[in-house]
């Protein structure tokens, strides 16, 4: 229990659990955006009344993530000046204004025209509701941009130099198109939308399975699927290149993740690690399951590396990432889900193809509706685990090879780091489970089809009352 009275492991348990916790709602807000733009679209071209209650249904969840992702976001950026004090001083002039920018430009884009997308209906022309739509899917996505940008500064520092311990920007637009930027902002928006996309057809899939709404939420579901058939193997191609850059610029974190302590020199055939037992102290793997020769393949879609791959034994142990068995399954788990849901959008494709998800067969797919339900919480783990891989695997830095994560800690009373962790994690506690039990009953009460439609044709009534002149009766 020693690391109870260690600051640093205090600081760092509190911000990865408070940054965990968070996570879970904006995957959902982000992708579920994109999906409303959808439907009211498909609502408005087609008067489809069906759209529409889609888009009053799915608009309920919405606002549910939103509400608990902004309650657990914020103290995430306060934790800056908290417990990593020295970080901030060191790189705030670019890494805060960066996160300025996420709060001012895409939280406040989103949230400004949240009320309208809610309340909005039979208050605006539905044009401009959906013009509203449209504006808070841009917002919520263009905060996954800020805060990828940010992070990914992070793994690729550029743009400035660091000058006694300060970073001076040079190059601001250099600094924010960093190495890492676009591969890991593709490959975040795609992971929330995939997600978002596996979680409404979950959904779909068990008012299906109730005989619920049966015809309705057929719908939800083939236009969740006809998105998941490009955005699927999309994902893993992004994810593969995402894995390509990690090769190129941060070696320790490839060795981590492959478990690889020696190092396989260009030009030769290499094993692929499927499954094993990194052991720190010997520095070796216990035991493990290897492919022969698919490691090249893997990395570079070559029979012979064209590069060599760094072994773990190349660094120093306080120069290398210590929970290597952590980082090598949270690679394995983010990967392994990203082909299960491949597989599983490949078979619905196959049955949609086939004619058996119309309103009639649909409610014979028992397992196909089964496996969707399943899939639902698996990008939700596939999610947190990359982001265990990228910021685990980025250790001993906070700025990779420019700040060492010791160094960034504020100077704080382990006890008082102790006393914080503890309140957020009974905090974030009852907030996790208001979400499951607000979000269940939204679920279980479904949509409501008596919702008037929103007028097209005809101005929409405006109350005014005429002004009443009251006379000033304060005394001089």
């Amino acid at each position: 229990m020693d690391f109870l009275s260690d600051t640093l492991i205090l600081s760092r348990m509190q911000f990865a659990f408070t940054a965990i916790f968070h996570m879970l709602w904006p995957v959902l807000t982000t992708g579920m955006a994109i999906y409303l733009v959808i439907v009211e679209g498909l609502w408005l071209k087609t008067k489809n009344p069906d759209y529409y209650h889609h888009a009053r249904f799915w608009s309920k969840l919405y606002v549910l993530n939103f509400g608990i992702g902004v309650a657990s976001g914020s103290p995430m950026a306060f934790q800056f000046g908290t417990n990593w004090a020295p970080f901030s001083e060191s790189v705030g002039d670019f890494f805060g204004s960066v996160l300025g920018f996420e709060a001012t430009m895409a939280f406040m884009l989103e949230a400004g025209f949240l009320g309208i997308m809610l309340f909005g209906w039979q208050r605006v022309n539905p044009t401009i509701h959906y013009i509203a739509t449209i504006c808070v899917a841009v917002g919520a996505n263009l905060s996954t941009f800020w805060i990828l940008t940010a992070n990914s500064w992070l793994q690729t520092p550029a743009g400035g130099d660091f000058v006694d311990g300060k970073f001076i920007v040079k190059d601001y637009f250099a600094a924010i198109a960093n190495p890492f930027m676009l591969k890991s902002v593709s490959h975040m928006f795609l992971a929330t939308l995939e997600t978002s996309l596996f979680v409404i057809g979950g959904i779909s899939a068990w008012y299906i399975l109730k005989k619920r709404h049966q015809a309705f939420f057929a719908k939800s579901f083939k236009i969740v699927l006809a998105v998941a058939i490009a955005i699927t193997p999309l994902q893993i191609f992004v994810g593969h290149l995402s894995a390509e850059q990690v090769y190129h610029h941060q070696p320790t974190k490839l060795a981590a993740m492959e478990a690889q302590w020696e190092t396989i020199p260009a030009g030769e055939k290499a094993d692929w690690s499927l499954l094993a037992f990194p052991d720190k102290k010997t520095e070796n793997n216990k035991w493990e399951i290897t492919i022969p020769n698919a490691f090249p393949y893997i990395l570079e879609f070559k029979s012979r590396l064209s590069e060599p791959v760094l072994g773990l034994k190349e660094w120093t142990p306080e120069n290398r990432p210590r929970m290597v068995g952590l980082i090598y399954y949270s690679f394995r788990l983010m990967s392994g889900i990203a082909f299960v849901l491949v597989g599983v959008m490949l078979v619905s494709a196959i049955q949609w193809l086939r004619g058996k998800l119309s309103e009639e067969n649909i409610i014979q797919q028992k397992w196909l509706m089964i496996s969707w339900m399943w899939c639902a919480p698996l990008g939700y783990l596939a999610v947190e685990s990359g982001w265990i891989v990228r910021c685990v695997g980025r250790q001993p830095w906070t700025v990779y090879g420019e700040i060492r994560t010791a160094d960034a800690v504020s100077n704080l009373p382990a006890g008082d780091v102790l006393t914080s962790l503890t309140i957020f994690i009974c905090l974030y506690t009852v907030l996790f489970f208001s979400a499951l039990y607000f979000g269940s009953r939204i679920i279980a009460k479904g949509p409501k089809f008596d919702l008037p439609l929103p007028e097209d044709d005809k101005d929409l009534p405006v109350e005014v009352d005429s002004a009443q002149h009251i006379p000033d009766s304060r005394p001089i």
